[in-house]
Parts: structure tokens; sequence; C-alpha cells
């Protein structure tokens, strides 16, 4: 269990810095304290259930075995770097300002951090456990979550911005919590990748995926708005697997855990390619879509391999621009570990003012400790790092710098 840190830099940063991604530990009693109270019995929390400590939804569904607190910063600032340990955590192990306001603003303020964008843990990256029950207490269950964001998001003093869940099974209503949620001034929503492998309980079916005109009339929102949508890494039942079968069976299961943690990035191209192929950037061309906690690295090939398949194999279709265009004009990358020399050239390749610099706080991959940001990208320009550290993030999500 190593605490090695970066050598600190004696100078403070003149930089606002907003780090784009990061992770709240749901408190046990989010949405018990909030609950209307015909609901107070459904609505996630912990209890035992079979004899294990679990969150449990509906009262006897588990979305989460264990209760594990999904974060590995130690209460005494260590970190655990083995998936036994990690996996060994209770809530009352780890840094509260895995989720507490207080003690997160204070490790925000020692890493010289301004302001976070906040994701969810409990619920799924994309609020796919909130599947598993009935629409009714789906809808009230993320409506708590949005009603405790915004609490959060006011709380903080305008530092740490969550994205709000959506009620994504059912359009319209993901459209009156997108305007509500907007009105309580959340900054950006949050959704599932992969909604077309849900039934539609309203209409039969499938729902459609997010480039059919089933969506048309949230993406207009978000566009008159100025909303961003964000699909985080592992947002959907399909992607979310964190051991897969990406490992050998020789493999130890920390060894398959990492070579899934580091193939899972690569799963948000394929929901960028399908946004582009799908034709929908070219009815909504001021959408913005952000790409999170999946690194930057494979963004330069999937741009030249979409603009070459659609030319070699696809020659009877075109948009209105070549695929490797609608990068820069709708699509944010979120990074943190790609570090050194070639990070530089990399951004510069997927577009500066397209990447989003992030720590993951406090996830198993995350940068921790965190110490002066700035020393990560010294082979960028001022204006570089002054960008992907905050001047990206700030346009993007409406922050005041």
């Amino acid at each position: 269990m190593s605490t090695a840190t970066l050598e600190k830099s004696e100078s403070k940063s003149t930089i606002k810095i907003i780090d784009a991604d990061t992770h709240l530990t749901e408190p046990h009693d989010m949405w018990v304290k909030r609950s209307p109270a015909k609901y107070r019995d459904r609505v996630p929390q912990v209890k035992m259930l079979d004899g294990v400590r679990s969150w449990v939804i509906d009262g006897d569904k588990s979305i989460g075995t264990g209760a594990h607190p999904n974060s590995a910063i130690f209460k005494d600032g260590g970190k655990a770097r083995d998936i036994d340990t990690f996996l060994a955590l209770q809530f009352e192990d780890v840094h509260p300002g895995s989720s507490s306001i207080k003690e997160r603003l204070e490790v925000m303020d020692e890493a010289e951090i301004y302001a976070q964008i906040v994701y969810p843990n409990i619920l799924g990256f994309g609020g796919q456990a909130s599947a598993k029950v009935d629409p009714e207490l789906r809808l009230v269950t993320v409506q708590i979550y949005n009603d405790a964001m915004a609490e959060l998001q006011e709380e903080s003093g305008q530092r740490l911005f969550p994205m709000a869940l959506l009620p994504w099974w059912d359009v319209k209503a993901a459209v009156t919590e997108t305007e509500r949620c907007i009105a309580m001034g959340l900054r950006g929503i949050n959704i599932n990748s992969d909604p077309h492998m849900h039934k539609d309980e309203i209409n039969g079916g499938m729902i459609p995926d997010l480039g059919r005109e089933h969506w048309y009339p949230l993406w207009e929102l978000c566009e008159d708005r100025n909303l961003p949508v964000n699909f985080h890494i592992g947002a959907s039942e399909t992607s979310i697997d964190w051991m897969g079968k990406m490992g050998w069976p020789g493999l130890s299961r920390d060894l398959a855990s990492g070579i899934m943690g580091a193939m899972i990035f690569f799963n948000n191209g394929q929901t960028v390619s399908n946004l582009i192929y799908s034709g929908l950037l070219d009815r909504f061309r001021n959408l913005k879509f952000v790409s999170v906690e999946s690194g930057v690295g494979w963004v330069p090939f999937l741009k030249e391999a979409l603009d070459y398949q659609l030319k070699e194999i696809a020659e009877t279709k075109s948009f209105d621009k070549k695929p490797s265009e609608y990068f820069a004009s709708n699509f944010y990358f979120c990074f943190w570990f790609e570090q050194g020399e070639t990070i530089a050239q990399t951004v510069r390749s997927v577009g500066v003012e397209n990447c989003l610099f992030e720590t993951d706080f406090p996830h198993p991959t995350s940068l921790y400790p965190i110490d002066h940001l700035e020393d990560h990208l010294t082979a960028f320009t001022a204006e570089e790092r002054a960008k992907v550290l905050s001047l990206n993030a700030a346009k993007l999500y409406n922050i005041d710098v």
C-alpha cells in the first residue's frame, strides 16, 4: 500500500483547476432521509441482505453486495493498490472526503483544485442499476439523487458540480427531469450509453439507440440550453463488467482486473463512433458529448479509422463532414494517467480545446495523492495547460473562473 507522492512544487498554481471526473461515495442515508414515507423502505439503502451488508433497492434487490464504498483512499490518506485490499474496504475505512463536502473541499484545497465534476457510484455510472425496479420507484430514486446533488453543489459553494442522472427508460420523463435539473442549477446530464439493450415498457419492443428520432426531444433541449451530455465508461450493463473475459484463465484476479480496467476505456470509442455514423450530429450541430474517464490515446487512431472505413467499406454513405471532423465540433475527452512527452502531442492531435484533465478521485485508478497537477503537464505550453486544466471545462460546464 504505497503512499508515494510527487515531489511538491514550491510555486502555487495560478490556474483555477477543474477536475473533470470524480466520484461520490454515497452516504448510506442519502435516499432514506429525503424519501417520501411511502417509498422509504424501497429506495436505495444499506442493510443486511442474506447475512451480508449490502446496498439494496426495493427492499430485497442488491445493487451493491458488500456495500462497497467505491473508494480506494484510506482515512489516513494512503491508497489501496491491490484488488483484495480494495474490495475489503467499508464506508468506515475510507477517506471522509469520498463522501463529505467539508473533507472533499479540504482535499481539493490541498491539491489546488478549484472545482470538480462529480459522478455517481451506486446506481451505476449511467444510472443503470435503477432499472432493476418498477418505473415509479426508478423515477423517485433518480429524482432523489438529483435533489441531493443540487444540495451538494449549493453547499459546496459552487465548487462541486454533479452531473444529473436521467430516467432514460422514458424519454418524456428524461426531458422533464432534465428541465427540472437545469432549474436547480445542475450543469450537465449523465446517460446510459446503451439504452437499446433494454425493453421499452411504454411502447413495447426495445428502447431505440441514442441516434434515433426517439431521442430528438432530449437532444433539442440539451442543444438549446448548452447542456453537455456525459457518458462515463461503464455507463451500461454491457460495458460495466470490471473483470470481463479479457484476461486469460491462467491470470490471477488482480491481473485480469487490470487488463479489463485498461480495455474498458475503449468502449467509449464505440459510443463516439455510433453517434457520428448515425448522422445525429448533422441535425444537432452544436450538441456536446463528453467521453468521461476514457483517456485520449486511442482518439487519434479512431479519427483516422472512421474516415478510412467510411471510404473503403461504406462509400455510398456520407455526412456533412468527414467523421474525424465531428471530434472537434461535438466531443470532449478526459485523461489523467497519460503523462510525459507524448501526451502533449496526443492532445494536440485530438484537439487542445477538446481535452479535459481529471483525477478520478477516489477510485483505484485515481491520481492520488494529488500534488500540483501542473507538474503532470510540463510538455504543454502555458496556454495549453490553462485550457486543459481549466478553461475548456469552465466553458463546457458554465463554471465561473
